[in-house]
């Protein structure tokens, strides 16, 4: 059993949303998707960090689910700035029952351990700075930030890795509200997306404040799921 991670799949089975507008990197990205997962072996777990389907609604996004549903393992989805399809875990997990995808979890308000010492958190995540930000924006990080804790509280003394979908410490920006908490938590690691195309010469990665931060975006792993840890 190995433990995955990746964000930012941006499927559209049904939705005519072409993402090679941040580059030639994903002209047939879904092929090289379900090349790379089928390297995977069912015991296998993925973390996808946000972003996974471009449609509206869990109704137009039934293809692209049953799509992730088919690669192999157990997958842990989290919400991302593009989701417009997420409602209630309640929802979700009716649909999904509804449909017969039975591989597909929710990183909610919760926390999942992939095994008795390791917990996966997480949350969507914010960006926010106080000198620009609004008042709405400060309420959303707020929210992530309850959140978050939800998630790292509920993991116990357990080695704590948190999945975001954005990255809290990006070129310049820091937001020292998450990055607070993942110290507090003595986090081993945070993995984030979001970041696509030019803006991937920004990222962040490795050791801060004892936190291991990796960029986790499809296009920057070029499309294939990254090994945190094999069992």
């Amino acid at each position: 059993m190995s433990l995955y991670v990746i964000g930012d799949l941006h499927l559209s089975e049904t939705a005519n949303k072409p993402m090679d507008i941040f580059g030639s990197i994903w002209e047939n990205h879904t092929e090289k998707l379900k090349q790379s997962f089928s390297k995977l072996s069912p015991q296998d777990v993925t973390v996808i960090c946000g972003d996974s389907s471009w449609a509206m609604d869990l109704k137009g996004a039934l293809e692209d689910f049953l799509l992730i549903d088919s690669f192999p393992g157990r997958k842990i989805i989290l919400k991302g700035n593009h989701d417009y399809w997420w409602t209630t875990a309640t929802k979700m997990k009716n649909f999904f029952s509804q449909h017969g995808i039975s591989s597909i979890d929710i990183l909610n308000n919760n926390c999942f351990f992939y095994d008795e010492n390791t917990a996966i958190c997480g949350t969507r995540g914010w960006f926010y700075e106080e000198d620009t930000g609004s008042a709405h924006d400060k309420k959303i990080l707020n929210r992530e930030l309850m959140r978050l804790e939800a998630s790292l509280k509920a993991a116990g003394d357990c080695d704590k890795y948190v999945f975001l979908h954005y990255p809290p410490k990006y070129g310049e920006y820091s937001c020292p509200e998450i990055l607070d908490m993942l110290e507090q938590y003595k986090a081993v690691c945070c993995c984030a997306g979001h970041i696509h195309g030019k803006g991937l010469k920004g990222v962040f990665e490795g050791s801060l404040r004892g936190t291991v931060h990796k960029m986790v975006s499809a296009d920057y792993l070029n499309f294939s799921p990254w090994l945190l840890m094999a069992s």
